[in-house]
């Protein structure tokens, strides 16, 4: 599989595969954000997340994210890929990678470019709990089966 700067991906991330599509002799700093499952979610042991997309529009949107940031910021070049399927704890989701001639623009792109990738790309996330299986809907829980009318 062909590795793009901007991808939905069903297997695990290769770290160093990312670093090497975004590196450029200019860069001085790379940050990179790497999202796992974590175990517990508002009080609830979370056993596992299972994450759907629309793969073509979550890269539409993941590579307008990327353009925005590149414009936004004076950055040199960043990555953004994101994780589908059922994933245990501790597994990776998302990764972004900002590279920049100095830390502070580097930071400040990656942790903008994942504030806007949760918040404008189609990707629903179920999470599997103790107490039952719950959609994330923004900051809402929506117990499966649950449907707004």
């Amino acid at each position: 599989m062909e590795l793009k700067k901007v991808m939905v991906l069903e297997g695990p991330f290769n770290i160093e595969k990312a670093v090497e599509l975004v590196s450029v002799p200019e860069a001085g700093g790379y940050v990179v954000f790497l999202g796992k499952v974590r175990n517990e979610n508002r009080g609830r042991k979370v056993r596992k997340l299972i994450y759907e997309a629309y793969r073509e529009m979550a890269e539409e949107e993941m590579e307008r994210i990327r353009k925005e940031a590149l414009e936004r910021f004076p950055i040199l070049d960043i990555l953004i890929w994101h994780r589908v399927g059922e994933l245990e704890v501790g597994e990776d989701t998302i990764l972004v990678i900002a590279g920049g001639k100095h830390r502070g623009e580097a930071f400040d792109a990656c942790r903008w470019a994942v504030d806007e990738v949760k918040h404008r790309v189609p990707v629903w996330k179920k999470e599997v709990t103790d107490e039952g299986a719950f959609w994330i809907e923004g900051d809402r829980l929506v117990p499966e089966g649950y449907h707004r009318t």
